[in-house]
């Protein structure tokens, strides 16, 4: 959510990823809508994610659990089935969370370059390194969607704003540390797994952009690779 310009005169350990995790794997409060009665494609494996029975089945236990987790992420319509947008969310979950706490096990962010922010869009997930070691995350992100993808490569840190707001979209973007042009670390009052995503931002948690506000500056380096599903 939300990119800028930039101006004229010119974001600890595994904790940090199984925490919000744990939270996700709970129900949140759902709002009123309709439960829906039908079976989903995916309704085993989004039974077995959420604790229910797993029978293949809905019924009204399945419906209420599964339109929670839609409510709690932002999954419209929120109407308890179990399509593929929601059990791509929660297969990303999985998969985030099998990472622990090795996410450059591929080697695939420079471990050459001393302090660098690494983003791999494919799972979604940041984290902060010197060298091959691992100084903050993996945290969960939420990047670019299609059409606004969070471009790949090697990046410098260009310019930091505590208090930014988007002349674009007039958004807050609060801890924003741009960059690639517009593209930024800041952080969003939403959940990280909320789709599609961003319109190129990397997207994180409040205390996870405090986080990268303390521990990266002006002039650091940014490697971004990989390709979200669904762009």
């Amino acid at each position: 959510m939300g990119e800028t310009r930039r101006r004229a005169t010119v974001v600890l350990g595994t904790t940090a990823l199984v925490a919000p995790l744990t939270l996700a794997l709970g129900a949140g409060p759902a709002q009123a809508a309709s439960c829906t009665t039908q079976t989903g494609p995916y309704q085993k494996q989004v039974e077995k994610f959420l604790g229910r029975p797993v029978d293949g089945r809905q019924s009204a236990a399945d419906c209420k659990a599964i339109q929670a987790f839609q409510t709690k992420h932002g999954i419209s319509p929120n109407i308890g089935y179990a399509g593929p947008v929601t059990w791509g969310v929660m297969d990303l979950m999985i998969k985030q969370k099998a990472v622990g706490n090795n996410p450059n096990k591929a080697g695939k962010c420079p471990v050459n370059k001393g302090r660098i922010a690494c983003v791999n869009l494919t799972l979604q997930l940041s984290w902060i390194q010197d060298g091959k070691k691992l100084v903050y995350g993996p945290v969960p992100v939420r990047t670019g969607k299609n059409g606004y993808e969070t471009r790949t490569g090697l990046k410098k840190i260009y310019w930091r704003n505590i208090d930014h707001v988007s002349t674009i979209y007039n958004v807050p973007m609060p801890y924003s540390q741009f960059f690639d042009g517009g593209q930024a670390f800041h952080s969003v009052k939403l959940s990280m797994w909320n789709p599609p995503g961003s319109h190129g931002c990397v997207n994180m948690t409040r205390t996870a952009a405090q986080k990268y506000w303390s521990l990266l500056k002006t002039g650091d380096d940014v490697y971004v690779y990989g390709r979200k599903p669904g762009t």
